[in-house]
């Protein structure tokens, strides 16, 4: 009974956490709304844009860790955030997606395709979404059961999703490359922490 608490307990928590960020987003919103570029600054789109982008990605890295992290402090009740995480990874990347499309396309879905075959940042970007979309649908318990040996291969997708949402960052990013670079050497640290372990 305890341990359920304790994952009941982990889960809230988890979940307030995740859903912060979000938050903060819709209060910077509605006081961009009544004070025009107070919160957002000159371009409240793109800054939007890139806010959800960037948490996109951090979660993915955070959900990426959590096995790491599960392994080294011996903790089982760590391993059931990992699927909380993945989800809000993939659901702050649409939203990503939607405000792209509604701050710089307005819904045109032509102007999307066009800019996935010419602009190559916004091709890895959607490539990025395209493969985190299977390890979202296939999240489930239900779904591992039904793949069992190759839902481990299809998770495997979560390697190429990262590489190239850094991608996609790194080629966004005009100037000041910290971020993306200490991401990039997290990501190169998670994988060598799983190939060691392996």
């Amino acid at each position: 009974m305890q341990t359920h608490l304790t994952v009941v307990l982990s889960k809230t928590a988890f979940f307030a956490a995740l859903s912060t960020p979000l938050a903060w987003l819709v209060w910077q919103i509605a006081i961009e709304i009544e004070a025009p570029t107070t919160a957002l600054g000159a371009d409240p789109g793109e800054a939007i844009v890139h806010f959800l982008g960037v948490w996109a990605l951090r979660f993915l890295l955070l959900a990426f860790a959590i096995s790491p992290i599960q392994k080294l402090m011996q903790q089982p009740v760590v391993g059931r955030l990992r699927r909380m995480a993945g989800l809000y990874a993939f659901a702050y990347a649409l939203l990503h997606l939607a405000a792209y499309l509604f701050f710089f396309l307005e819904f045109e879905w032509e102007a999307l395709l066009e800019d996935f075959v010419k602009r190559t940042f916004i091709t890895v970007g959607l490539v990025a979404l395209i493969c985190l979309t299977p390890l979202a649908v296939t999240s489930t318990l239900g779904w591992q059961r039904r793949l069992r040996r190759n839902w481990k291969r299809v998770h495997l997708l979560v390697y190429p999703a990262i590489a190239f949402a850094l991608i996609h960052l790194y080629w966004l990013t005009r100037d000041g490359f910290a971020e993306v670079v200490l991401y990039s050497v997290f990501f190169l640290f998670l994988v060598g922490f799983r190939w060691v372990k392996r």
